[in-house]
């Protein structure tokens, strides 16, 4: 954990609650929207950061809605904690490919084992990019610069990813 006192997932969170106050439900639906082409967050990792949030003063709790949904709104404090955060270097990231990862043992699988592991990465990065593409052109066209320049980064990875499908061993 960085200087803050928060990890990657929890500012993620206090960066969305900056949009302002949401439930668990509406946070994941959020990240999917906004992070979602180059930053992954499971249900489980958000409900388990927003107590520990509420815990340090960062997010406060709103009044129960329908099915008992619990709304969440940064603090004071959490803005400063993620103001921190945003200072702090960003740190390395860590490639984890599961595509990748398979073809590191390639030797060991069938011919169409590996087709099919080819085929449905392809199939994802294809769906994807074309997502992204979408996504960044209607954030720029709305005038949301930063958005649309993190969007990109998904564009380029998913461009990346069909290049390096199409070279592939055992293609």
């Amino acid at each position: 954990m960085a200087d803050s006192g928060i990890n990657a997932t929890a500012a993620a969170l206090l960066g969305l609650l900056h949009e302002g106050p949401m439930t668990g439900g509406q946070l994941m639906a959020a990240a999917q929207r906004r992070l979602g082409p180059y930053w992954s967050m499971t249900r489980s990792q958000v409900y388990r950061e927003l107590p520990a949030l509420a815990d340090a003063g960062y997010v406060k709790l709103g009044k129960p809605g329908a099915r008992s949904s619990q709304p969440y709104a940064i603090t004071p404090a959490g803005k400063r904690a993620f103001a921190r955060w945003l200072s702090e270097p960003a740190g390395r990231e860590s490639l984890r490919n599961p595509v990748a990862l398979r073809v590191a043992f390639g030797a060991q699988q069938s011919a169409v084992q590996l087709q099919e592991v080819y085929a449905q990465a392809a199939e994802y990065h294809n769906a994807a990019l074309t997502e992204a593409r979408e996504m960044a052109k209607e954030a720029k066209k709305a005038g949301d610069d930063f958005f649309s320049a993190s969007l990109e980064f998904a564009v380029g990875y998913h461009k990346a990813a069909l290049t390096w499908l199409k070279s592939a061993p055992g293609k």
